[in-house]
């Protein structure tokens, strides 16, 4: 069983800057794996934003976001960061992390029904 908890959502003014995590930890954790941000926003549907191969490569990311998104790796502590610069209002969501133990597939990363393990979510509010 694998276990994922987001950190760092907050509130912050348009223009501002946050950076979220999500520390994996669990039985099976040592496997590499594609591990994949997404976000909701109210009335709207799940959608990707960045993705992972904790195996080594480039991150994958929506291409609206590409620029001032940012999805890094730390295998030392085995956790994702989400760097997001000059955030606007439409990027007010929960953000969810996920795990699916292979690695990340060009236009498939984006395709929640594969993955395996999500986190609970970490509220971000963007205000005007």
């Amino acid at each position: 069983q694998v276990q994922l908890m987001e950190s760092g959502g907050g509130s912050v003014q348009t223009g501002g800057s946050l950076r979220l995590a999500c520390a994996a930890s669990g039985a099976t954790i040592t496997e590499t794996a594609c591990m994949t941000w997404f976000r909701q926003a109210p009335q709207k549907a799940r959608e990707g934003v960045g993705a992972i191969y904790t195996g080594g490569g480039r991150p994958y990311y929506a291409d609206r976001l590409r620029g001032r998104f940012a999805v890094s790796h730390d295998n030392g502590t085995n956790t994702v960061h989400l760097q997001m610069n000059n955030l606007k209002p439409e990027d007010t969501a929960t953000y969810y992390c996920a795990v699916i133990f292979q690695d990340c597939i060009p236009g498939l990363w984006r395709s929640q029904g594969r993955y395996d393990y999500w986190g609970q979510g970490t509220q971000v509010t963007v205000s005007s």
